[in-house]
């Protein structure tokens, strides 16, 4: 039964923006499982999950490598430094960097696992995300942003 909630677990983290426990309990309880607050605060220590920002003034749970727990704010810290602008063209977000830079920003954004993109393609300082719906569009843009302002 642990290991079905696990991958239920990380389902409802890949679909949704999770910030609590709570709510976490409550789409395990939506899917059929009988869980408690303690059951699912194990769960996350057990899957090491970690929180990231979603720039929305808000958190979200992801799963980080082992080895990546510590790289979030690094992440974001990359961001700062290197993302000069963010425009979009439909459902394509076009990002512009600092020369160089480009690669490194895809790669943080693709390390924050916003579930809205599918895919980059990063030059030397620009980078072409794909995006599931011009909405989502929208949506990426404004966690970017927000996590700029933190």
């Amino acid at each position: 039964m642990k290991k079905l909630r696990h991958a239920k677990i990380l389902e409802l983290i890949e679909k949704y923006d999770v910030e609590t426990q709570e709510e976490l309990a409550d789409y395990l309880k939506e899917a059929g499982f009988q869980v408690t607050q303690a059951t699912v605060s194990r769960d996350i220590r057990e899957l090491q999950l970690s929180k990231i920002p979603t720039g929305e003034g808000k958190q979200k749970y992801i799963v980080l490598r082992q080895d990546d727990s510590h790289l979030v704010d690094k992440y974001i810290r990359v961001l700062k430094d290197g993302l000069l602008s963010v425009d979009m063209a439909q459902n394509i977000l076009v990002v512009k960097t600092v020369s160089g830079m480009a690669s490194a920003v895809a790669v943080a954004v693709d390390a924050m696992k916003f579930k809205e993109i599918v895919g980059s393609i990063a030059g030397d300082d620009t980078i072409m995300m794909a995006v599931r719906t011009l909405d989502d569009t929208k949506v990426v843009m404004e966690k970017i942003y927000k996590m700029l302002e933190s």
